[in-house]
């Protein structure tokens, strides 16, 4: 049991050591795509697949409230995946239940930011598919090869694509980058006097 123990730790780290050699350049231009999102003004909207969405309301509670260091709140909002019609809901429904909030509430400029595993998940993939509608940019953190997600960015869209096939670790690497985010829209919007 113990070696079990150590292995899902190896793992973990080797997981976390790949991500850190191969995202540098994406965390860095996704927080200064956030960053200017919020200095024109415009709000961030996220959503996560069901394994993904306590992350996506984690980061909008970190945007809202504060990350490490108290700061002014910031507009953001995490979508929910209740579905809140009281008639029939079919499956094609539950595909859309993301992408009728973006076009319910997001306006062109805001930034859609989504968590999902391989980017196949269909209710993501039609969340980002509303936002481009609506010239919104869209923030994709995933796994695996991309999935259908990586087809739909465009240039001024930003993969943040984890080296792993494990759902497992795909999970434990987006907290790890969307802590790294957090402080860097921090440090960006609030520069620190290190005097």
């Amino acid at each position: 049991m113990q070696d079990t123990i150590k292995e899902i730790f190896t793992e973990s780290i080797q997981v976390q050591i790949a991500a850190g050699e191969v995202l540098p350049s994406a965390l860095e231009s996704a927080a200064f795509t956030i960053a200017q999102s919020l200095i024109n003004g415009n709000k961030l909207i996220f959503c996560g697949t069901a394994s993904c969405h306590m992350l996506a309301q984690h980061m909008a509670g970190v945007l809202i409230n504060f990350y490490e260091t108290e700061r002014p709140c910031l507009p953001a909002i995490a979508l929910s995946q209740e579905h809140i019609n009281l008639g029939q809901t079919s499956q094609s429904d539950e595909q859309d239940t993301f992408a009728r909030q973006v076009r319910a509430f997001a306006q062109q400029g805001d930034l859609l930011l989504v968590l999902a595993i391989n980017g196949n998940e269909k209710n993501i993939i039609s969340a980002v598919e509303a936002a481009l509608t609506k010239d919104m940019k869209v923030i994709v953190l995933v796994g695996d090869d991309g999935g259908e997600l990586a087809g739909l960015l465009g240039a001024n869209d930003v993969e943040i694509r984890v080296p792993s096939k494990r759902p497992s670790r795909i999970i434990e690497s987006h907290l790890v980058n969307l802590h790294c985010l957090s402080e860097l829209i921090d440090l960006t919007l609030f520069p620190q006097d290190e005097s």
